[in-house]
């Protein structure tokens, strides 16, 4: 068996070029540990109003956002291979790489790679978290000959 399955599900049209199914499939199998047990999520590629909804309802926040996470909890009796499913809005992650000055294809990667560390876990709600949170990030993403998502911010 296949240790890691991706669903890709896209419902947002695209005007941009967006990552191949083997390219997401590839950066999530580089955020996660090497020894993983089987697991299976999903990304779902979705537009602006889709992405102001579920932020609004789970996070309190009325708008769109780039990435957002929401980790599978099973009851501790149920064993699935479920890791979660990001939430991945098309129009937001374009319109940044843009702003931002970023190679869109980067900036991507980066989505889905910050995205899989939250369901692992990770997350970056004060210094220290973020700092350990950017750091996975940095490494993940060079070790996919990405540059550093970060090394412009100040």
């Amino acid at each position: 068996m296949d240790k890691l399955m991706v669903e890709i599900q896209q419902v947002a049209a695209a005007s941009v070029d967006l990552p191949t199914e083997d390219e997401f499939r590839r950066w999530v199998e580089a955020t996660l540990p090497q020894d993983h047990d089987p697991v299976e999520m999903v990304i779902r590629l979705v537009d602006e109003e889709e992405s102001r909804r579920l932020n609004r309802d789970f996070r309190g926040q009325d708008k769109s956002t780039n990435v957002l996470s929401f980790p599978f909890e099973a009851p501790a009796e149920v064993s699935l291979p479920l890791l979660g499913d990001l939430v991945i809005c098309v129009q937001v992650v374009a319109r940044e790489a843009v702003e931002q000055g970023k190679d869109p294809h980067a900036h991507w990667a980066h989505m889905v790679v910050h995205g899989v560390l939250h369901l692992l876990g990770y997350d970056h709600q004060d210094a220290a978290e973020a700092e350990r949170m950017e750091h996975l990030e940095r490494d993940i993403l060079h070790s996919l000959h990405f540059t550093d998502p970060y090394k412009d911010e100040v």
